[in-house]
């Protein structure tokens, strides 16, 4: 079971794509530290009662800048759980910091633009992609001497602006250390004002799918793995050509969950509120036994305005290895 748990809206950085731009006037919501911490050992029960592996990834705003995130992250580990998240590296030139990641976490997503003269306006960062590169570098070699079992991994919002030298990028990241590298399109929801000029169109998402399998062999022979599967190309060439796709019957919550900083949990990110169901909902195993038919039913029997053009990644494979 994977559980990406947003735990603030607050972030250190100004992205024009994003909604949790430090430069937007808007309420900064905060997860509950014990309701998280509830949440987790009783998550460590279930997942010895089913015998399940479970895996929590912090997800914000900037998720690394929340104080009690170190002592709940400890939390999960001591209760058997795995650890990920997602972070801009703002941190990283921290070496207390790279080694709380090297000793908990199973797995770390960093978010890169593209290269400095692209990332560094996007983040409005100055040094932004050199400080990153250092950063990563540094914790790559760390994790090599230590035998530090934490997996790197990057993930690009693929856009107008940097599509063209994506390979060129995927390459740059794969040097820094990184295992796994990702992407997304840009959407549309966030930042309504930045999405009309910045969106892929059709021939960008033509052009990317001519490029992936040669850059996956390459990426490979680095051992850097190109996740994305076919049908989430199809579905970003369908969101290009503003094709909707309803679902009528997701079933993603058989193995994801996510929960909000309100503690409001959904099978995605973009119904968070819909299902009704939070975490002080959950008492025992057998409530999070039954939670994912419970999800499951709501969404079949009265589906958010969402699941009439489905946005969800986990919908369609984005981390797949092809």
């Amino acid at each position: 079971m994977v559980i990406v748990w947003r735990v603030l809206e607050t972030c250190n950085l100004s992205c024009p794509f994003c909604a949790y731009d430090k430069r937007l006037a808007i309420p900064r919501n905060v997860a509950d530290p014990e309701h998280i911490a509830r949440f987790i050992e009783l998550l460590g029960r279930w997942r010895r009662h089913s015998g399940q592996d479970v895996l929590v990834s912090w997800l914000g705003g900037e998720p690394l800048l929340w104080k009690p995130l170190d002592e709940l992250t400890r939390l999960a580990r001591a209760n058997g759980i795995e650890i990920s998240t997602t972070t801009n590296g703002t941190s990283l030139g921290s070496q207390k910091v790279r080694h709380h990641l090297m000793e908990c976490y199973k797995e770390v997503t960093f978010s890169v633009d593209g290269f400095s003269d692209f990332h560094d306006q996007m983040r409005g960062w100055p040094g932004a992609f050199s400080k990153l590169s250092r950063g990563v570098r540094l914790l790559a070699e760390e994790c090599r001497l230590t035998g530090a079992r934490l997996r790197l991994r990057a993930n690009v919002v693929l856009m107008r602006g940097n599509i063209v030298r994506f390979p060129d990028l995927c390459r740059e990241l794969a040097s820094w250390g990184i295992s796994e590298i990702s992407f997304n399109q840009l959407g549309g929801r966030d930042r309504p004002e930045f999405f009309p000029d910045n969106r892929l169109m059709p021939n960008d998402v033509e052009t990317l799918k001519e490029l992936l399998p040669p850059l996956r062999l390459e990426l490979a022979a680095q051992s850097a793995n190109l996740l994305g599967g076919g049908a989430y190309l199809d579905r970003i060439r369908d969101s290009a050509l503003e094709i909707e796709l309803p679902i009528s019957d997701c079933r993603i919550a058989n193995q994801f969950i996510f929960i909000d900083e309100h503690g409001s949990i959904a099978p995605c990110s973009f119904a968070a509120g819909h299902f009704g169901v939070r975490v002080g909902d959950m008492r025992d195993v057998a409530d999070l036994d039954e939670l994912a038919g419970r999800l499951n039913a709501h969404q079949r029997h009265k589906p958010s305005a969402e699941c009439s053009n489905c946005r969800s990644t986990q919908q369609f494979s984005k981390f797949d290895a092809p």
